[in-house]
């Protein structure tokens, strides 16, 4: 096993900054899917769909999400119910089933993503001050 060199108090400091950053955009991010009607899974889904090249597995959709394939069934049940996502037979095997988007979950998810989009941007530089200076950190020799 690697061996690893003590964590410094700036480090702390530093890491304990990113998880105060991730947190709040993540905050941000269930605030913006609630008010848009969804719950922050289902918006996270609907990305995950919008953002693959056509559609996905429910497999797929359980491993972006992290989350288990029984539970990514429902998601997608609910999504369908919604009138946000559709299920697809594959052509090739008509066993396999895909996800895709609607016209509607496409609509919606944009609407998100440009809100999420333009958060990130608003944080994007604290984000990237704590991620150089762990960075920094890696760098430097130790005495």
């Amino acid at each position: 096993m690697k061996r690893r060199r003590p964590v410094s108090d700036a480090e702390y400091e530093t890491l304990s900054a990113f998880r105060h950053a991730l947190a709040r955009f993540l905050g941000f991010s269930e605030a913006a899917a609630e008010a848009a009607g969804l719950t922050p899974r289902q918006y996270q889904a609907l990305l995950a769909l919008r953002a693959h090249r056509g559609p996905m597995s429910i497999g797929e959709v359980a491993e972006r999400l992290q989350i288990h394939h029984h539970s990514a069934v429902g998601l997608v049940d609910r999504l369908e119910g919604l009138g946000l996502a559709r299920r697809v037979s594959d052509p090739g095997d008509r066993r396999r089933v895909h996800v895709a988007p609607t016209a509607r979950g496409r609509a919606q998810v944009a609407r998100l993503a440009a809100i999420h989009r333009d958060e990130l941007q608003q944080v994007g530089d604290g984000l990237r001050e704590i991620l150089d200076r762990l960075a920094l950190g890696r760098k430097r020799k130790p005495r």
